[in-house]
């Protein structure tokens, strides 16, 4: 499995992440530290330090701060280029200032990673090799050449050569691992927040899709009666209407074009009014619902109940609650497996006392095997797994999103899900004919989705009631 992640941290995507205001902040807190340290060690402590180049280290930084302050506004983001010369300056700065005060000797040479670590949360990963090696280099220089400590009467203060060696090996050691561990997580943090927003795109759209249709049922509903009576005064003045004049055939247009607003009006009113079955519906015809986008894409979808084909008067079924999670959740589950099922596509419902069940499978090629562990993840590729699905969808990229937008969306409404693989028994992979698709196994790709009953099915005083009244709305113009 490789992650594709890092395909998305272009500069484009991860560029002007920095703001100069928070580089600025920071460096006036190291000018502050780097002051007090200086002072502290040549009068305090009696250490020899050349304090005419240590503060024009020290007032370099200032002075960078001072003009990046005058020049650019507090609120100015920085590019990528800006921000690794920016932290190049405060890598530079710094280990100046070490080298004037003993180099590795100097126990503040652990603020070297600052630089390397805040590159490999915000920057690319060629800024924080460039860095990261720039950072080496230095290091390496000043564990050989730096100016050594003195006491004020001029005694050396030495440490044995293998403690310099230590550090020198702990430092290469810190900027590998720290760089490598920040980069880690805030490539998943800016994954994960791509695909969150997807998730809600997904989800606002699912619930303006539903607001809509309740607007759309309501309105046919409404406009049913005008149009019968435009459709019936027409036809009764078509028979005083003379044969043949221009009047008839304005009548019978009008009757024409009532009849087609009609069929119109009753295809957009199928979803139903206004009742308790736009709030909660039984669970195989909220799954047929969300499968009804991929029914006729070639692939023959079984909806089974308890293991038998579902009927369409089928009874004793629990009745849930009609969320835009549930519904898009699961049209993305089924989504995915007619677009690699072979022929068939198998929907399972069954349930229990406490429990739920909806298990999703196909005749596919399954999910890869070191995938597994890993669906439901945003941003993801399998190895090969381009050539190996192409007969089933060429089209393919193999990111996740999709899945993980399922996922999301299906946990928000408490269900647990797991993937898996089929077995070849009794079912038709490669090629081989199923016996009875009715009561095949699925032998590719399966999703199981478990919810407590209690979480999503309606309560029995709800599921049944008369039909709410119909909402008012002002059609005319004005």
């Amino acid at each position: 499995m490789s992650d594709s992640s890092d395909t998305l941290l272009t500069n484009g995507a991860r560029s002007d992440w920095i703001r100069l205001r928070t580089l600025i902040l920071l460096r006036w807190l190291a000018v502050s530290g780097q002051s007090a340290a200086v002072l502290v060690a040549h009068y305090l402590l009696d250490i020899d330090l050349p304090l005419d180049l240590t503060s024009f280290a020290i007032a370099a930084s200032a002075a960078f701060n001072i003009i990046s302050t005058l020049v650019h506004p507090e609120s100015k983001r920085l590019s990528e280029r800006d921000a690794a010369l920016t932290l190049l300056f405060d890598l530079l700065q710094l280990c100046a200032l070490l080298f004037l005060t003993g180099g590795l000797t100097n126990p503040f040479s652990i603020l070297v990673l600052v630089p390397v670590t805040i590159c490999a949360s915000a920057l690319t990963l060629r800024a924080t090799i460039a860095l990261a090696l720039i950072a080496v280099a230095l290091i390496s220089v000043m564990a050989v050449w730096h100016v050594p400590l003195r006491y004020g009467d001029g005694t050396p203060l030495t440490l044995p050569p293998i403690y310099t060696a230590g550090v020198w090996t702990a430092l290469m050691i810190s900027i590998v691992f720290l760089a490598l561990y920040a980069r880690r997580v805030t490539v998943e943090t800016f994954t994960m927040s791509q695909a969150l927003v997807a998730t809600q795109m997904a989800l606002a759209r699912e619930q303006r899709l539903t607001a809509l249709g309740g607007l759309v049922a309501a309105a046919a509903h409404e406009l049913g009666t005008p149009l019968a009576t435009i459709k019936l005064t027409a036809s009764e003045l078509l028979r005083d209407a003379e044969p043949g004049s221009e009047l008839r055939e304005d009548l019978e247009l009008i009757r024409d074009q009532s009849d087609r607003c009609r069929d119109i009006l009753r295809a957009l009113g199928s979803m139903g009014k206004d009742d308790t079955h736009l709030r909660f519906a039984p669970v195989s015809a909220l799954v047929e619902e969300a499968a009804e986008p991929h029914a006729e894409r070639g692939k023959r979808i079984v909806l089974r109940v308890g293991g038998k084909p579902c009927a369409a008067d089928a009874g004793g079924q629990p009745e849930i609650r009609r969320h835009p999670e549930i519904i898009h959740g699961l049209r993305n589950l089924i989504q995915n497996a007619v677009d690699f099922a072979d022929s068939h596509v198998w929907i399972d419902i069954d349930w229990d006392e406490e429990m739920l069940r909806i298990a999703v499978g196909d005749d596919g090629p399954g999910y890869p095997p070191d995938m597994l562990g890993r669906i439901g993840d945003p941003f993801i590729r399998a190895r090969g797994t381009a050539r190996s699905m192409q007969p089933a969808r060429p089209e393919y990229e193999g990111m996740g999103l999709g899945l993980f937008i399922a996922k999301t969306l299906l946990e928000r409404s408490g269900a647990h899900l797991t993937f898996a693989n089929g077995s070849e028994e009794g079912a038709g992979r490669s090629g081989a004919p199923l016996a009875d698709p009715d009561l095949a196994r699925p032998p590719g790709a399966i999703a199981e989705v478990v919810w407590p009953r209690a979480m999503i099915e309606a309560p029995r005083s709800e599921t049944r009631g008369p039909l709410a009244p119909n909402p008012s709305f002002d059609l005319t113009d004005r």
